[in-house]
Protein backbone atom coordinates (compact mmCIF):
# COMPACT_ATOMS: atom_id res chain seq x y z
CA UNK A 1 0.00 0.00 0.00
CA UNK A 2 1.25 3.61 -0.87
CA UNK A 3 2.43 4.96 2.64
CA UNK A 4 0.25 8.09 1.91
CA UNK A 5 -2.95 9.13 -0.46
CA UNK A 6 -1.41 9.63 -3.97
CA UNK A 7 -1.92 13.33 -5.08
CA UNK A 8 -2.55 14.64 -8.61
CA UNK A 9 -1.52 18.04 -10.26
CA UNK A 10 -4.37 19.99 -10.97
CA UNK A 11 -2.85 21.00 -14.58
CA UNK A 12 -1.52 18.07 -16.10
CA UNK A 13 -4.61 16.23 -14.92
CA UNK A 14 -6.70 18.55 -16.72
CA UNK A 15 -4.49 18.34 -19.58
CA UNK A 16 -4.80 14.65 -19.70
CA UNK A 17 -8.23 14.78 -19.83
CA UNK A 18 -8.25 17.23 -22.62
CA UNK A 19 -6.24 15.58 -24.58
CA UNK A 20 -7.80 11.67 -23.49
CA UNK A 21 -11.55 13.65 -25.10
CA UNK A 22 -9.82 14.94 -27.58
CA UNK A 23 -9.09 11.68 -28.72
CA UNK A 24 -12.31 10.44 -28.53
CA UNK A 25 -13.45 12.77 -30.14
CA UNK A 26 -11.59 12.69 -33.28
CA UNK A 27 -12.27 8.53 -32.88
CA UNK A 28 -16.69 9.57 -33.24
CA UNK A 29 -16.08 11.70 -36.16
CA UNK A 30 -13.86 9.31 -37.84
CA UNK A 31 -16.59 6.22 -36.87
CA UNK A 32 -19.60 8.48 -38.22
CA UNK A 33 -17.77 9.85 -41.82
CA UNK A 34 -17.75 6.24 -42.10
CA UNK A 35 -19.23 4.69 -45.13
CA UNK A 36 -20.80 1.72 -42.83
CA UNK A 37 -21.42 4.27 -39.90
CA UNK A 38 -25.17 3.14 -39.24
CA UNK A 39 -24.24 -0.01 -38.70
CA UNK A 40 -21.24 0.63 -36.33
CA UNK A 41 -23.52 2.80 -34.19
CA UNK A 42 -25.70 -0.57 -34.44
CA UNK A 43 -22.79 -2.75 -33.39
CA UNK A 44 -22.94 -4.65 -29.58
CA UNK A 45 -20.12 -3.54 -27.04
CA UNK A 46 -19.31 -5.68 -23.94
CA UNK A 47 -21.24 -3.53 -21.88
CA UNK A 48 -24.52 -5.51 -21.34
CA UNK A 49 -27.27 -4.28 -24.02
CA UNK A 50 -25.56 -1.74 -25.51
CA UNK A 51 -24.99 -0.75 -28.54
CA UNK A 52 -22.06 1.63 -29.91
CA UNK A 53 -24.82 4.50 -30.04
CA UNK A 54 -25.54 3.98 -25.86
CA UNK A 55 -22.26 3.57 -25.43
CA UNK A 56 -21.34 7.27 -27.18
CA UNK A 57 -24.54 8.46 -24.98
CA UNK A 58 -22.96 7.11 -21.75
CA UNK A 59 -19.67 8.97 -22.53
CA UNK A 60 -21.32 11.96 -23.29
CA UNK A 61 -22.82 11.93 -19.82
CA UNK A 62 -19.95 11.53 -18.53
CA UNK A 63 -17.92 14.20 -20.06
CA UNK A 64 -20.90 16.92 -19.61
CA UNK A 65 -21.31 16.43 -15.83
CA UNK A 66 -18.43 18.65 -14.90
CA UNK A 67 -19.56 21.95 -17.20
CA UNK A 68 -23.16 20.81 -16.26
CA UNK A 69 -22.67 21.25 -12.70
CA UNK A 70 -19.47 22.93 -11.97
CA UNK A 71 -21.19 25.89 -10.47
CA UNK A 72 -23.37 23.87 -8.43
CA UNK A 73 -24.03 25.14 -4.70
CA UNK A 74 -22.46 22.62 -1.78
CA UNK A 75 -24.82 20.43 0.27
CA UNK A 76 -22.37 19.45 2.68
CA UNK A 77 -21.99 16.08 1.28
CA UNK A 78 -19.48 13.86 3.01
CA UNK A 79 -15.74 13.79 2.19
CA UNK A 80 -15.19 11.03 -0.91
CA UNK A 81 -11.77 9.90 -1.60
CA UNK A 82 -10.83 7.98 -4.86
CA UNK A 83 -10.88 4.44 -3.10
CA UNK A 84 -14.34 4.98 -1.79
CA UNK A 85 -15.53 6.49 -5.54
CA UNK A 86 -13.77 3.18 -6.53
CA UNK A 87 -15.40 0.84 -4.25
CA UNK A 88 -19.15 2.84 -4.05
CA UNK A 89 -19.55 3.98 -7.75
CA UNK A 90 -20.69 0.01 -9.05
CA UNK A 91 -24.28 0.84 -7.27
CA UNK A 92 -24.69 3.82 -9.80
CA UNK A 93 -24.94 1.08 -12.42
CA UNK A 94 -28.66 0.80 -13.12
CA UNK A 95 -29.19 5.19 -12.73
CA UNK A 96 -26.05 5.22 -15.08
CA UNK A 97 -27.49 2.58 -17.39
CA UNK A 98 -31.13 5.02 -17.36
CA UNK A 99 -28.90 8.26 -18.04
CA UNK A 100 -27.22 6.38 -21.51
CA UNK A 101 -30.12 5.60 -22.47
CA UNK A 102 -32.05 8.69 -22.33
CA UNK A 103 -29.23 10.68 -23.58
CA UNK A 104 -29.00 7.82 -26.42
CA UNK A 105 -32.52 8.67 -27.51
CA UNK A 106 -31.66 12.49 -26.99
CA UNK A 107 -28.98 13.67 -29.13
CA UNK A 108 -27.63 9.75 -30.46
CA UNK A 109 -30.43 8.61 -32.27
CA UNK A 110 -30.36 10.23 -35.01
CA UNK A 111 -27.96 10.24 -38.51
CA UNK A 112 -24.32 9.18 -38.21
CA UNK A 113 -24.09 13.27 -38.57
CA UNK A 114 -26.04 14.56 -36.09
CA UNK A 115 -24.47 11.51 -33.73
CA UNK A 116 -20.71 12.88 -34.05
CA UNK A 117 -22.67 16.77 -33.79
CA UNK A 118 -23.66 15.60 -30.11
CA UNK A 119 -20.46 14.19 -29.22
CA UNK A 120 -18.84 17.33 -30.60
CA UNK A 121 -20.77 19.62 -28.20
CA UNK A 122 -20.18 17.38 -25.03
CA UNK A 123 -16.28 17.35 -26.03
CA UNK A 124 -16.47 21.72 -26.71
CA UNK A 125 -18.48 21.80 -22.92
CA UNK A 126 -16.13 19.95 -21.42
CA UNK A 127 -13.10 21.47 -22.88
CA UNK A 128 -14.45 24.96 -21.67
CA UNK A 129 -14.57 24.03 -18.59
CA UNK A 130 -11.53 22.86 -18.03
CA UNK A 131 -9.84 26.15 -19.56
CA UNK A 132 -11.74 27.90 -16.45
CA UNK A 133 -9.21 28.81 -13.50
CA UNK A 134 -11.69 27.00 -10.88
CA UNK A 135 -10.52 23.63 -12.78
CA UNK A 136 -6.83 24.18 -11.40
CA UNK A 137 -7.72 25.36 -8.00
CA UNK A 138 -6.15 22.33 -5.97
CA UNK A 139 -8.80 23.26 -2.88
CA UNK A 140 -11.69 23.42 -4.90
CA UNK A 141 -14.35 20.86 -4.31
CA UNK A 142 -16.94 19.18 -6.35
CA UNK A 143 -20.01 17.34 -5.29
CA UNK A 144 -21.54 14.26 -7.02
CA UNK A 145 -24.27 11.60 -5.31
CA UNK A 146 -21.40 9.35 -3.48
CA UNK A 147 -19.75 12.78 -2.19
CA UNK A 148 -17.66 15.44 -2.20
CA UNK A 149 -14.11 15.19 -4.03
CA UNK A 150 -11.73 17.29 -4.72
CA UNK A 151 -12.24 18.68 -8.46
CA UNK A 152 -9.00 17.16 -9.07
CA UNK A 153 -9.64 13.83 -7.94
CA UNK A 154 -13.19 14.01 -9.91
CA UNK A 155 -11.66 14.75 -13.06
CA UNK A 156 -9.32 11.62 -12.25
CA UNK A 157 -12.43 10.03 -12.33
CA UNK A 158 -13.33 11.58 -15.71
CA UNK A 159 -10.15 10.03 -16.79
CA UNK A 160 -11.27 6.79 -15.92
CA UNK A 161 -14.34 7.06 -17.79
CA UNK A 162 -12.55 8.68 -21.26
CA UNK A 163 -10.00 5.91 -20.72
CA UNK A 164 -11.90 2.84 -20.25
CA UNK A 165 -14.74 3.36 -22.13
CA UNK A 166 -12.56 4.19 -25.51
CA UNK A 167 -11.13 0.92 -24.78
CA UNK A 168 -14.81 -0.67 -25.19
CA UNK A 169 -15.32 1.25 -28.43
CA UNK A 170 -12.08 -0.02 -29.66
CA UNK A 171 -13.29 -3.42 -28.52
CA UNK A 172 -16.82 -2.64 -30.28
CA UNK A 173 -14.96 -1.46 -33.32
CA UNK A 174 -12.28 -3.73 -34.18
CA UNK A 175 -9.14 -3.65 -35.61
CA UNK A 176 -10.64 -2.06 -38.63
CA UNK A 177 -10.77 1.49 -37.27
CA UNK A 178 -7.82 1.20 -34.40
CA UNK A 179 -5.09 -1.22 -36.17
CA UNK A 180 -2.78 0.24 -33.84
CA UNK A 181 -4.96 -0.15 -31.48
CA UNK A 182 -6.68 3.35 -29.79
CA UNK A 183 -4.89 6.20 -29.65
CA UNK A 184 -5.15 7.13 -26.15
CA UNK A 185 -3.22 10.06 -24.06
CA UNK A 186 0.19 8.94 -22.37
CA UNK A 187 -1.16 10.68 -19.19
CA UNK A 188 -4.77 9.75 -19.24
CA UNK A 189 -3.29 6.20 -19.30
CA UNK A 190 -0.87 6.56 -16.61
CA UNK A 191 -3.12 8.22 -14.25
CA UNK A 192 -5.64 5.47 -14.25
CA UNK A 193 -3.38 2.80 -13.89
CA UNK A 194 -1.64 4.45 -11.17
CA UNK A 195 -5.15 5.80 -9.50
CA UNK A 196 -6.37 1.83 -9.96
CA UNK A 197 -3.51 0.22 -8.92
CA UNK A 198 -3.68 2.36 -5.34
CA UNK A 199 -7.14 1.78 -4.85
CA UNK A 200 -6.53 -1.88 -5.23
CA UNK A 201 -3.53 -1.68 -2.42
CA UNK A 202 -5.91 0.36 -0.14
CA UNK A 203 -8.80 -2.19 -0.69
CA UNK A 204 -6.89 -5.46 0.04
CA UNK A 205 -4.73 -4.25 1.96
CA UNK A 206 -1.24 -5.87 2.98
CA UNK A 207 2.09 -6.84 1.99
CA UNK A 208 2.45 -9.96 0.54
CA UNK A 209 2.21 -9.34 -3.12
CA UNK A 210 4.03 -6.99 -5.20
CA UNK A 211 1.71 -5.66 -7.99
CA UNK A 212 4.14 -3.93 -10.96
CA UNK A 213 2.52 -2.20 -14.17
CA UNK A 214 5.60 -0.75 -15.44
CA UNK A 215 6.35 2.11 -16.23
CA UNK A 216 3.80 3.93 -14.28
CA UNK A 217 2.69 1.73 -10.94
CA UNK A 218 4.03 -0.35 -8.37
CA UNK A 219 2.15 -1.44 -5.27
CA UNK A 220 2.01 -3.86 -2.09
CA UNK A 221 -1.17 -5.76 -1.26
CA UNK A 222 -3.25 -8.49 0.20
CA UNK A 223 -2.45 -10.17 3.54
CA UNK A 224 0.54 -12.11 4.59
CA UNK A 225 3.98 -11.88 5.31
CA UNK A 226 5.38 -8.63 4.34
CA UNK A 227 8.40 -7.94 1.42
CA UNK A 228 10.78 -5.87 3.30
CA UNK A 229 14.36 -6.53 1.11
CA UNK A 230 15.15 -8.35 -2.06
CA UNK A 231 13.71 -10.27 -4.41
CA UNK A 232 9.72 -10.20 -3.50
CA UNK A 233 8.29 -14.20 -3.13
CA UNK A 234 4.68 -12.81 -4.57
CA UNK A 235 5.24 -11.06 -8.09
CA UNK A 236 2.27 -10.06 -10.33
CA UNK A 237 3.46 -7.66 -13.32
CA UNK A 238 1.62 -6.49 -16.60
CA UNK A 239 1.37 -3.45 -18.95
CA UNK A 240 -1.20 -0.90 -18.46
CA UNK A 241 -3.84 -1.53 -20.33
CA UNK A 242 -3.98 -5.34 -19.18
CA UNK A 243 -4.24 -4.13 -15.55
CA UNK A 244 -6.55 -1.49 -16.46
CA UNK A 245 -9.05 -4.50 -18.41
CA UNK A 246 -8.33 -6.42 -15.39
CA UNK A 247 -9.39 -4.01 -12.66
CA UNK A 248 -12.39 -3.47 -14.78
CA UNK A 249 -13.82 -6.42 -15.19
CA UNK A 250 -13.06 -6.30 -18.49
CA UNK A 251 -10.08 -9.17 -18.88
CA UNK A 252 -10.20 -12.82 -17.59
CA UNK A 253 -7.20 -13.28 -15.48
CA UNK A 254 -6.55 -17.09 -16.58
CA UNK A 255 -6.63 -15.49 -20.44
CA UNK A 256 -3.87 -13.22 -19.44
CA UNK A 257 -1.86 -15.32 -17.86
CA UNK A 258 -2.45 -17.83 -21.35
CA UNK A 259 -1.34 -15.22 -23.08
CA UNK A 260 1.58 -13.78 -21.58
CA UNK A 261 0.02 -10.47 -20.97
CA UNK A 262 0.43 -11.05 -17.20
CA UNK A 263 2.83 -12.50 -15.04
CA UNK A 264 2.65 -14.21 -11.74
CA UNK A 265 4.70 -15.47 -9.21
CA UNK A 266 4.74 -16.95 -5.63
CA UNK A 267 1.86 -18.92 -4.11
CA UNK A 268 0.07 -15.82 -3.16
CA UNK A 269 0.47 -14.27 -6.78
CA UNK A 270 -3.46 -15.44 -7.83
CA UNK A 271 -5.46 -12.17 -7.73
CA UNK A 272 -8.48 -13.30 -9.71
CA UNK A 273 -10.49 -13.77 -5.88
CA UNK A 274 -9.89 -9.71 -5.61
CA UNK A 275 -10.62 -8.61 -8.77
CA UNK A 276 -12.50 -6.53 -10.62
CA UNK A 277 -11.44 -3.36 -8.52
CA UNK A 278 -14.16 -1.52 -10.02
CA UNK A 279 -17.57 -3.09 -10.99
Amino acid sequence: MPAKSRTYQPARVAAALAAQTGALRDAVRRLCDRPDAEEALARPTRLGEWRVRELLAHLAVQIEWLPAHLDDPAEGRAPLDLPRWVERVGALGPLLDEQARARAADGFDGDPASVAAAFDRAADALLGALARPEAADPARRFEIRLGSMALTDFLVTRLVETVVHADDLADALGRDAFPDAFPHDRQAVAAVTRMLADAFAELVPGGAVELRVPPYAVVQAVEGPRHTRGTPPNVVETDPLTWIRLATGRADWADAVDSAALSASGERSDLRTYLPVLA
